[in-house]
């Protein structure tokens, strides 16, 4: 039995999570050059809700297709611990 659990949206999330890469490396690259701190805290922010966006994809993605409505006990405990990130 294989532990792989690949969505359908993993592919883009990935994407959207390599930009986010990219920009926090520019991030760092900032404060290394000594650029202005309202700067690097816009850039961070954006980072930040990039984050943030993709961890609510993944969930809300996991919710829609993982997840039973009526399901057992231990579906209805994931839905509630996997919801604490939201």
């Amino acid at each position: 039995m294989s532990n792989t659990h690949i969505h359908a949206s993993h592919p883009a999330l990935i994407a959207r999570l390599k930009r986010a890469d990219g920009h926090l490396r520019a991030v760092i690259t900032m404060l290394e050059e000594g650029k202005p701190c309202v700067d690097v805290a816009q850039q961070l922010q954006a980072v930040e809700k990039a984050v943030t966006n993709a961890k609510r994809v993944l969930i809300h993605d996991h919710i829609d297709h993982c997840l039973e409505v009526d399901g057992s006990a231990s579906d209805r405990a994931e839905l509630k611990t996997i919801t604490r990130y939201l």
